[in-house]
């Protein structure tokens, strides 16, 4: 069942960003002094008095400007009015009103959309100022006053607006939405592969490196799966964190691939391989996430058969402690490799929910010790009594051995490989768990190498 949408527009700094941290009750947009400092917009799911809805945060609307990134600004609002079932028009009781108030008034009231106006920073309890009634003149019958940084008046603008969402659709259905980060370095094109993905300008997308200073999420659906894409901020290195906003920003990324359960770590086909990739992608793996190596700009290189097969050997060897993750050359401007992608995704997320019945594992586990022993240390041998799977996302398997002083690496990664071999565990880490017998069990060993 689609949930009602309520977007927040208004001009730069009246304080939308605060205004949608209070009502989703959680800190989502970054706010700052900056004017502006919202630059893209991201949605999170809200509830008021037993009505579930869908929060939006634009980028602040500001015309007659020649700024380029503001320009992108309003395609944005273009859209979140587009998506929106109401619109919350948010001013500044301080600022007053301004050409840019009554301009984006009209731009709303030819959207066709209900509006309820917010005037913001009345801190003040009871009757609002004289002067909050000139913001009538923008001419919505909805106006309310408010203070986002106190929450004041938040229960009156909320009954305001949930009268105007529309009856709950008969349609069945709630999906399963499936997590994907999109992680990696500033300008590697993580919005433009977002945007490619969803078929609309949804993340601000130039070539400013961190234009997007948010985690921003946003639902699709493809071959009848509802997935959630989550696009982030580039990581960047802790000496170019020179304020508070990318500071924050760095931290939402790490959060967003606590929320994913599929990372796709977008590299720069033509800055090559660095060590903030193999940051980005450490992330992904010590917090047990699948992942896809997606090789980003792909028509601007080298496009040989060699070419693409030393580019992938570079990647196997500079992030060998994921050599399960799949590796997907694309373009995501000319869209060159995106049906590959997502049978990619479709696979991964396949793997790695994938539990396998514990006869079977145990059988491929007796063939590969028959295969290769494990190695002896001062006189005494590895033995596997039995295994079992404990979980999924990520598939987490429970081995149960006679001494775990005798378990080698070497030996964990021969198994690790016989059960890719065998189950087809692609672009998920599988995690091994090891619990030590007392000697007097060894006989009970179902897996014993003559």
């Amino acid at each position: 069942m689609r949930k009602p949408i309520l977007a927040i527009v208004g001009r730069p700094n009246t304080g939308k960003s605060t205004l949608f941290n209070s009502l989703a009750g959680k800190r989502l947009a970054i706010v700052g002094p900056k004017p502006g400092v919202t630059r893209d917009r991201i949605m999170t799911d809200a509830d008021w008095s037993g009505h579930d809805f869908v929060l939006i945060d634009t980028g602040g609307i500001e015309t007659g400007t020649k700024d380029s990134l503001q320009d992108l600004m309003h395609q944005q609002v273009d859209v979140a009015i587009e998506m929106a079932d109401v619109i919350c028009f948010l001013t500044d009781i301080n600022l007053g009103l301004s050409d840019i108030d009554y301009d984006i008034a009209q731009r709303l009231r030819k959207s066709g959309k209900p509006v309820v106006c917010a005037v913001n920073k009345i801190d003040v309890p009871g009757y609002p100022p004289p002067e909050f009634y000139s913001f009538y003149e923008l001419g919505f019958s909805e106006t309310i006053p408010i203070s986002a940084t106190h929450k004041l008046g938040l229960s009156e603008l909320l009954d305001a607006v949930i009268k105007y969402f529309p009856e709950p659709s008969e349609e069945a259905g709630d999906f399963e939405h499936i997590p994907v980060a999109i992680l990696g370095r500033p300008n590697a094109g993580k919005s433009s592969l977002a945007n490619k993905l969803l078929g609309e300008e949804r993340s601000i997308v130039s070539d400013i490196p961190g234009t997007t200073r948010d985690s921003l999420d946003s639902d699709i659906e493809h071959n009848d799966q509802m997935y959630r894409l989550i696009d982030t901020a580039g990581l960047r290195r802790k000496s170019r964190i020179d304020d508070s906003i990318e500071y924050v920003s760095t931290l939402r990324t790490r959060k967003a691939v606590e929320r994913c359960e599929i990372a796709l770590i977008m590299i720069d086909a033509v800055e090559g391989l660095t060590s903030q990739d193999t940051k980005v992608a450490g992330l992904a793996h010590q917090a047990g996430k699948a992942a896809i190596f997606v090789v980003n700009k792909w028509d601007l290189v080298n496009q040989s058969f060699q070419y693409r097969q030393d580019y992938e050997q570079d990647i196997r060897l500079r992030f060998n402690f994921m050599t399960y993750a799949p590796v997907i050359f694309m373009s995501a401007k000319t869209g060159e490799g995106v049906d590959q992608l997502w049978q990619a995704i479709e696979d991964v997320h396949e793997a790695y929910h994938r539990r396998m019945p514990t006869s079977l594992l145990n059988d491929v586990i007796a063939d590969a010790v028959v295969m290769h022993p494990a190695p002896q240390h001062k006189g005494r041998q590895l033995k596997i009594y039995y295994a079992t799977m404990t979980g999924v996302a990520p598939p987490t398997i429970l081995f149960f051995i006679n001494d775990v002083k005798l378990l080698h690496f070497s030996y964990e990664r021969y198994l690790e490989n016989r059960l890719r071999e065998s189950f087809a565990f692609q672009g998920t880490p599988l995690i091994f768990r090891w619990k030590g017998k007392a000697a007097r069990d060894a006989s009970k060993s179902v897996v014993t190498p003559d």
